[in-house]
């Protein structure tokens, strides 16, 4: 239910408006000194009234940083594959799921993803407490529990709209705070990571 209003919210978004928040939350998550920093990103591409990455992945890129992008498998893990510009994405329709773009390159495996200094995740909304809340597929809890197997530390950053960071959300015990939400008002830090 609580998925399905945040997307409803975004589905009434006009174009300009997903454009224009995809520019300005490129120049918000550039100012991150994670980012300045970071060799390796894993980030994702963005889809329908999603807040943008296009724009912020080039500018990565640009920057010389290694960004890596997910490749869905059957099962819903991720693998991963390297960001070369837009030409190297591909449409990938898979029946019953919406159509994504994904990397056209080698596949690099699951484990990829361990290798990020940080990690873009996708969400419909974050809390106080710097819960995220996803889709509902299980594909990003499946990438935090392999870098936590791994002992990976990426720092996780989630992108959205100003109105999806709320008071609470519901969260499992699975379930693991991200250290930052930027938003086209800012960024905003979540003490407890």
């Amino acid at each position: 239910m609580l998925r399905r209003e945040f997307l409803s919210v975004r589905n009434r978004l006009t174009d300009d408006d997903v454009d224009e928040t995809a520019r300005t939350l490129a120049e918000r998550a550039l100012e991150l000194p994670e980012l300045a920093h970071a060799r390796t990103v894993a980030a994702y591409v963005s889809v329908g009234s999603e807040p943008g990455t296009p724009a912020l992945l080039d500018a990565l890129r640009a920057r010389g940083a290694r960004v890596l992008l997910p490749a869905l498998l059957p099962d819903n893990d991720l693998d991963w594959g390297e960001y070369a510009g837009p030409g190297s994405l591909t449409r990938v329709q898979r029946a019953g799921k919406i159509a994504l773009l994904e990397p056209s390159g080698a596949r690099l495996g699951p484990d990829a993803v361990t290798a990020a200094d940080v990690i873009l995740l996708p969400g419909l909304a974050v809390d106080a407490r710097g819960m995220r809340l996803g889709r509902g597929g299980g594909s990003y809890d499946r990438v935090l529990a392999r870098l936590e197997r791994a002992g990976a530390r990426p720092r996780l950053v989630v992108l959205l709209y100003d109105t999806e960071v709320v008071a609470h959300v519901p969260a499992e015990a699975h379930d693991k705070p991200v250290h930052a939400v930027v938003t086209p008002s800012g960024v905003r830090r979540f003490p407890s990571t």
